[in-house]
C-alpha cells in the first residue's frame, strides 16, 4: 500500500479506471447470466412475462403473424434473433463489452506501462542532465530524489499492466464459469422448441386435415385479404380526400386573389376609360380655339392687306 501511495497521479487513474470497469464486468455478468436464465425458464410458462418487458408476448405475436403469412415454413430462429435483437438490445450490448472487456483491461495495462515509462525516462533524463553541469558535487543530495521518482514511474508500469491483467483473468474465468453466450444459447432454443412443438400446432394456420378445413381455411385467407385490401383502399380514399380538399382550398384561396386582381384591373381600365373622356373633351376644345384662331389670323390677314392697298393708292 506504500508503494501505490507513493505512485503518480497518472497511475492511480490508471488503476482505478481498470478496477471500475471490471467491477462493471462483473456486475453485468452476473445479472446478464441470471437474466437469461429466467427468461429460459419462463420461456414456455404460460403466465405473464414481466422480467421479459413484453419479450415473450411480442416473440408470440411476431410467429402468429409469420404462420398466418406463411403457413408453417416459418424461419423460427429468425424470428427468435430479430424480436431479440428488438427487445433485448440491452442484454446483446451489455454481452458485447463483455466479450471485448478483457482485451480492454490488457489495453489500459498497457497504456499504464507505456506512460510508467514515459514518466521514468523523464525523471532519468533530468538526472542525467546534472552530470553536464559543474556543480555535480553540490547536486548529489538530489540524484536520490530523481532515482525515486525513476522508479515511481517504472512502478506506473508495472502496477498498472498488473492490475489489468489479473482484471482480465478474473473476468475469463467469471465468464467460463457463468457463460452468458451459453444462456442465450440455451434461451433461443427453449424458445425454438416452444413455438414450433407448443405454439405452431394450436394455430388457424397449421395445414388442413380434411378437406373442408382445408377449404375453411382458404376462405379466412381471402377473408383477411379481402380485409386488408378493404382497408387499404379506406386509407387510400382517405389521404386521396385529404389532398383533394387540401388542393381545394388552395385553389379558392388562389382564386379569391384573381378576383381581387381582376377588380384592380376592372377599376384602372374604368380609371383610363374616364381619362380618355376627358382627353377628348380637351382635344374638341382645343380644336374649337384653334378653329377660332385660324379665323381670327385670317381676319387679320385680310385687313391688313385691306389696309396696304389702301395705303398704296393714297400713294399714288
Amino acid at each position: 500500500m506504500n508503494n501505490l501511495k507513493n505512485l503518480p497521479t497518472a497511475g492511480i487513474v490508471v488503476i482505478v479506471v481498470i478496477l471500475a470497469l471490471f467491477a462493471l464486468a462483473v456486475a453485468l455478468l452476473f445479472y446478464i447470466a441470471a437474466r437469461y436464465r429466467l427468461l429460459a425458464a419462463k420461456a414456455s410458462g404460460d403466465g405473464r412475462d414481466e422480467d421479459g418487458r413484453g419479450f415473450r408476448a411480442a416473440l408470440l405475436q411476431e410467429f402468429e403473424a409469420a404462420c398466418r403469412k406463411f403457413g408453417p415454413d416459418v424461419n423460427t430462429p429468425a424470428i427468435i434473433s430479430d424480436v431479440m435483437g428488438r427487445k433485448l438490445s440491452g442484454l446483446l450490448l451489455c454481452e458485447r463489452y463483455l466479450n471485448n472487456a478483457v482485451s480492454l483491461f490488457v489495453t489500459l495495462g498497457l497504456f499504464g506501462t507505456f506512460l510508467g515509462l514515459s514518466l521514468a525516462v523523464v525523471s532519468l533524463t533530468e538526472l542525467i542532465g546534472y552530470s553536464n553541469t559543474s556543480e555535480w558535487l553540490s547536486v548529489l543530495d538530489s540524484v536520490g530524489g530523481g532515482l525515486l521518482s525513476a522508479l515511481s514511474g517504472m512502478g506506473v508500469a508495472f502496477y498498472t499492466s498488473l492490475v489489468g491483467a489479473g482484471c482480465s483473468i478474473l473476468l475469463t474465468i467469471l465468464r467460463t464459469i457463468l457463460n452468458p453466450q451459453t444462456a442465450r444459447e440455451k434461451l433461443e432454443t427453449r424458445l425454438e422448441l416452444w413455438l414450433d412443438t407448443e405454439v405452431a400446432p394450436t394455430l388457424a394456420s397449421a395445414t388442413a386435415k380434411t378437406e373442408a378445413g382445408l377449404v375453411r381455411q382458404m376462405i379466412d385467407a381471402m377473408c383477411a385479404t379481402a380485409a386488408e385490401i378493404r382497408k387499404s383502399l379506406v386509407d387510400a380514399s382517405s389521404a386521396y380526400a385529404e389532398t383533394t380538399a387540401r388542393s381545394a382550398a388552395r385553389f379558392d384561396k388562389s382564386l379569391a386573389v384573381c378576383r381581387e386582381e381582376v377588380d384592380k384591373f376592372n377599376a384602372a381600365v374604368a380609371t383610363f376609360k374616364e381619362g380618355i373622356h376627358d382627353f377628348s373633351e380637351v382635344d374638341y376644345n382645343l380644336r374649337g380655339s384653334v378653329e377660332r384662331m385660324d379665323l381670327a389670323v385670317r381676319d387679320l390677314s385680310n385687313a391688313m392687306r385691306e389696309i396696304n392697298r389702301r395705303m398704296g393708292g393714297d400713294n399714288k
